[in-house]
């Protein structure tokens, strides 16, 4: 079968392949850490499951409204205003299956051929496959260790450009846990509305925040009508098979996204829409306990990589990864990574899954249990005591 063109320009998650290996050597009777996948190990908080199936039992499996069930969307408008300081209008709220139809949407709808998109590297993997798909140029900002993994401004302002039609940011930040601060947010603003350039905000991680003020580009002045908010379910809430996600956008392109629903997924399903509305509108508690267990985990698998031979780690302030640097070892991540799961068993990622400025990195999750962690640093000492005699 012949295959478009295009399809040789659309990357993947790492994440998931690595996921899909490590499952694989599971069956054939070995034991793996996961540290992977970017999946909060919590369940789905009770009240959120019990709405789901009294939203099924009441029969709410059929088609909805393309942008969304209008009591969640506005249940996210009043969220997104009370937690950014914006005023927001259910009209500018499309909700989407998962957060990812809404970086797809976005880039599918302002960059065209040749048109360049500013993004952070090393980033999440799905911006700069889309980039491409749609044939864009990516312009990547590289985040660098010295810097907090913060823009580098001034490189930042430099690859600004005529052909610049979207820039991308995403605090806190996957894969490095970085966070950008208000001063570089706010100088990152004051060039997009100069030059009307909109910004994807990718927010998917605010409620992991863990020193700190959480600062979303969306408050500074002309911003307001040219950002694309990015947030969902997945992570806050432990819903990522739930695939439920929305972005808050001007109303003009909201509508565009919304069109992009009805010729593709044609709408969220209703009943985890309804789940959706009692995890804004219920007790919270569930999150805070999440977000107070991963910065205890956070702290041990820091300390931890710190003591291991050829390693060094930065305590990251949010999101729930780490970044450690492992350019002492001379190898490759990815063979690193590689030897981490044959050797030790532990699923880890390559720092270059994320982008080409992720070399000399690993990024691990530690959305696992304390007893899984402190397993998976006993078996990888034993892999870099081995790199660092070389």
């Amino acid at each position: 079968m012949r295959v478009a063109g295009r399809m040789a320009r659309l990357g993947t998650e790492s994440a998931f392949e690595v996921l899909a290996r490590a499952r694989a050597l599971e069956r054939a009777g070995r034991e793996i850490v996961h540290l992977e996948i970017g999946e909060p190990d919590f369940d789905t908080p009770a009240h959120i499951k019990e709405a789901a199936k009294r939203a099924l039992d009441g029969g709410a499996t059929h088609y909805g409204p393309s942008a969304g069930l209008p009591e969640l969307r506005e249940a996210i408008a009043k969220h997104v205003a009370e937690t950014r300081g914006v005023p927001v209008s259910p009209d500018e709220v499309v909700v989407t299956p998962g957060a990812k139809p809404i970086m797809f949407f976005t880039i599918l709808a302002l960059v065209g051929e040749g048109d360049e998109v500013i993004y952070p590297n090393p980033g999440f993997p799905i911006y700069e496959s889309v980039i491409n798909f749609v044939g864009g140029v990516p312009v990547p900002i590289p985040l660098l260790e010295a810097r907090g993994f913060g823009f580098d401004l001034e490189l930042f302002e430099r690859r600004v450009s005529p052909r610049t039609r979207l820039i991308i940011v995403n605090s806190p930040e996957n894969p490095t846990g970085g966070v950008l601060d208000r001063a570089q947010l706010e100088r990152i603003a004051t060039i997009a509305a100069a030059r009307g350039i909109p910004v994807l905000a990718d927010e998917i991680y605010r409620q992991f925040l863990y020193e700190g003020e959480f600062v979303s580009i969306t408050g500074f002045p002309g911003m307001r009508e040219r950002t694309i908010l990015l947030d969902g379910f997945s992570k806050s809430y432990a819903m990522t098979g739930w695939r439920l996600g929305y972005g808050v956008m001007p109303q003009a392109l909201a509508e565009h996204v919304t069109r992009l629903m009805v010729n593709s997924a044609s709408c969220t399903a209703t009943f985890v829409q309804l789940a959706g509305l009692a995890a804004l509108q219920g007790d919270q508690t569930s999150v805070t306990r999440m977000v107070a267990e991963f910065k205890r985990r956070r702290d041990l698998l820091v300390e931890g990589l710190n003591r291991l031979p050829g390693v060094t780690c930065a305590r990251p302030r949010g999101a729930f990864y780490v970044f450690p640097n492992i350019k002492a070892t001379a190898r490759p991540s990815a063979d690193v990574a590689e030897r981490l799961l044959n050797e030790a068993g532990v699923a880890a990622l390559a720092g270059t899954a994320f982008g080409a400025h992720g070399e000399g990195f690993l990024r691990l999750s530690y959305a696992n249990s304390e007893a899984n962690l402190r397993l998976a640093l006993d078996r990888m000492r034993p892999v870099f005591e081995s790199l660092a005699k070389r």
